[in-house]
């Protein structure tokens, strides 16, 4: 390309990049005319130099196009804001971003059932301690039973983090709610001394390396029951839970125990009440069998009430836990466990007049 085609673009440049930091409208440089006249040359030219030239002419134009994305993204570049303030400070109130009432949302399905839950226990004389959501291998394992490398523990396969304790062992996701017995037993063990019993109910959140299905979910929320005294008996776990299923789902049901096996109470128990929707005749959510199989529970082990500091042999003792996911989805209908955790307005929407009928 000869030196005055050259000088041609050359000058093209330097007007067009001057115009680009003197214009609020930065994009409008890729239409500019003295752009549009330099492609009109290329019909004037001889044939030999009209691909030099417009290939010229292209490499200036996305040198230009490349200033101005920079220009834009320097003109787009804000201070930080404090997320945490509860004002940004470059933000005025005359200016701050319009939010949704608080009176379009509700309470969650399942915390709405869980506090209804809560007052039937409280009315029952039970405390309330809530659980926590990183514990240690103790708390998961030691305190309840379960020695190191006992195959029970694989039931409760859950998530460990890299990070350990001061015994070099991982923090732990709990897997149930049971972490808090101890703890529980521990925090009230003074009311023994006073002729009164330890009765605590823990609502958490717990954990579980699951197969996610319509059943089953890696996480939920469980209700631990402790309950210690003297002359303590399967009796008195039976009549406490018939008690709270009766009042919660407002009729009256037969319930069934069947053996099982928990490292941390002796006898074990599994609880299945009659279908409380179809009075054992069958239905879709009891299988058709009549029966649903709701809680674990059983006579606290005797190893568990002397790690928290409990003779044994002067205290019984009885706990449980139960799913809430589980009870709100038999009292709603619900047959997908995950629509609790998958922020579906249309499914959420369904609950906003819940708490009210409570």
């Amino acid at each position: 390309m000869n030196i005055e085609l050259t000088s041609e673009i050359e000058l093209v440049r330097t007007q067009l990049v001057e115009k680009l930091a003197n214009t609020p409208d930065k994009s409008s440089i890729l239409k500019a005319v003295e752009l549009k006249a330099l492609f009109d040359r290329i019909a004037g030219l001889p044939i030999d130099q009209r691909a030099e030239f417009g290939k010229a002419i292209n490499n200036l134009k996305q040198d230009l196009a490349a200033l101005v994305i920079k220009a834009l993204e320097v003109e787009h570049v804000l201070p930080p804001i404090d997320l945490t303030a509860p004002l940004a400070l470059n933000v005025s109130l005359d200016n701050q971003p319009q939010l949704l009432s608080a009176a379009q949302g509700s309470k969650h399905p399942l915390m709405n059932e869980l506090n209804h839950i809560l007052s039937i226990f409280s009315s029952m004389g039970f405390s309330i301690v809530e659980s926590r959501e990183i514990d240690d291998d103790w708390h998961m394992f030691g305190s309840l039973n379960f020695p190191e490398g006992h195959p029970a523990r694989d039931d409760y396969d859950t998530f460990m983090t890299i990070q350990t304790d001061n015994n070099h062992k991982p923090w732990i996701a709990p897997a149930h709610t049971s972490t808090m017995q101890n703890r529980a037993m521990v925090k009230y063990r003074a009311n023994l001394d006073q002729g009164e019993p330890i009765a605590v109910v823990i609502p958490g959140r717990v954990f579980r390396n699951e197969d996610v299905d319509p059943r089953h979910e890696h996480t939920f929320y469980q209700l631990e029951g402790v309950y210690v005294g003297s002359n303590v008996s399967i009796g008195n776990i039976i009549a406490t839970l018939k008690t709270l299923l009766e009042t919660y789902y407002g009729t009256t049901i037969e319930v069934s125990t069947q053996p099982f096996y928990f490292p941390f109470t002796e006898p074990s128990l599994e609880f299945s009440i009659s279908c409380p929707f179809c009075a054992k005749t069958g239905c879709r959510i009891c299988s058709y069998s009549g029966w649903i199989e709701l809680i674990g529970c059983g006579m606290i082990h005797p190893k568990v009430l002397e790690a928290a500091g409990i003779d044994p042999k002067a205290y019984q003792a009885f706990a449980w836990g139960l799913g809430i996911d589980r009870l709100v989805m038999m009292k709603h209908g619900i047959e997908d466990v995950r629509l609790f955790e998958s922020g579906r307005l249309e499914f959420l929407s369904q609950f906003k007049n819940t708490e009210a009928s409570l």
